[in-house]
């Protein structure tokens, strides 16, 4: 079971939540707080494992009382600003729900707060590439990003880059979840190699990788 709290100025929002919590089998109601102030006194007397926590509130924002905390649970954001997205990317938000707040969108934030708090499960830790007719045994963790290339793609190591034969629509169906996420119709990220975000680009290794529109929202969500 999870431990859980509502920070939030907005009664609406707040009275959202607490249904959504209810309803959820997982999880356990520990408190429900006006503003970040109110909240720090009482999470210190009751530890939780996991916050609802508005950004956008008055005296101390979310973000600045998250910062503050000596001891961090699992955050879950919740704004209707999205320009503060990369800020939850930078706290290592378990996730980061745009008001108002769909059900099934609150559902996947707990399942990602749940793959969170559940021991690792050792996956794979690796993938066969065909270049030619060789078979190279490659690493998920030597791989930075594929990159269409015609009816191949371009498999960008740490220290040189691969062509390989196969497409990218099949690429992506055979890698990790968990690991990579698309970025662009014509790019996959290793998650893990991500220095930062700038605008519509992602910084990995030397280079910039474009955040296509369509997969901007995904990929903001798997990112934080």
């Amino acid at each position: 079971m999870i431990r859980c709290c509502i920070i939030d100025d907005e009664p609406l929002s707040r009275d959202v939540l607490r249904q959504f919590v209810s309803d959820h089998p997982d999880l356990i109601p520990c408190g429900e707080y006006k503003d970040a102030l109110e909240a720090m006194l009482g999470i210190e007397k009751s530890p939780v494992d996991l916050l609802f926590l508005d950004i956008n509130m008055p005296k101390l924002s979310g973000i600045n009382f998250y910062k503050s905390l000596s001891q961090k649970p699992l955050v879950i954001f919740t704004t209707a600003y999205p320009e503060f997205a990369l800020e939850g990317f930078e706290l290592n938000a378990a996730d980061y729900l745009m008001k108002p707040i769909p059900f099934d969108r609150f559902l996947q934030a707990i399942q990602k707060v749940k793959e969170r708090l559940k021991p690792q499960i050792a996956i794979q830790d690796h993938i066969m590439l065909k270049v030619d007719k060789k078979l190279y045994r490659t690493s998920y963790d030597e791989i930075l990003f594929f990159e269409a290339f015609g009816d191949y793609a371009k498999v960008h190591l740490e220290n040189q880059v691969l062509v390989i034969t196969t497409t990218m629509k099949k690429m992506e169906a055979e890698l990790p979840t968990t690991l990579f996420v698309r970025t662009h119709k014509s790019f996959i990220i290793n998650i893990s190699k991500v220095a930062f975000i700038e605008g519509n680009q992602i910084s990995i290794g030397n280079q910039m990788v474009p955040i296509g529109l369509r997969y901007r929202e995904n990929v903001l969500q798997r990112l934080t």
